[in-house]
């Protein structure tokens, strides 16, 4: 599994635990609904760290809660 990936399961688990459609966090976060849609579709695989803190800001989590996953803790390193 890739980062983007992973990233964009993490903002899909989110986004069901609050029952939030995608349109309600890029509101709540200040980003783009279009920026919400290609990380969902995959068509951006690199997010920028400070476009996943503002969707953290908008579910009132963490940066560290957000990659407190084993999902995050098993990705391969990238850089070899």
């Amino acid at each position: 599994m890739s980062t983007g990936e992973a990233v964009k399961n993490r903002i899909m688990e989110l986004c069901n635990k609050k029952r939030w459609s995608y349109n309600a966090l890029a509101n709540y976060s200040g980003i783009p609904s279009s920026t919400l849609k290609n990380i969902i579709s995959g068509k951006s695989e690199n997010t920028g760290i400070g476009t996943i803190k503002k969707i953290c800001d908008g579910l009132e989590i963490t940066l560290g809660e957000f990659f407190s996953t084993p999902e995050f803790d098993n990705l391969e390193q990238e850089i070899k």
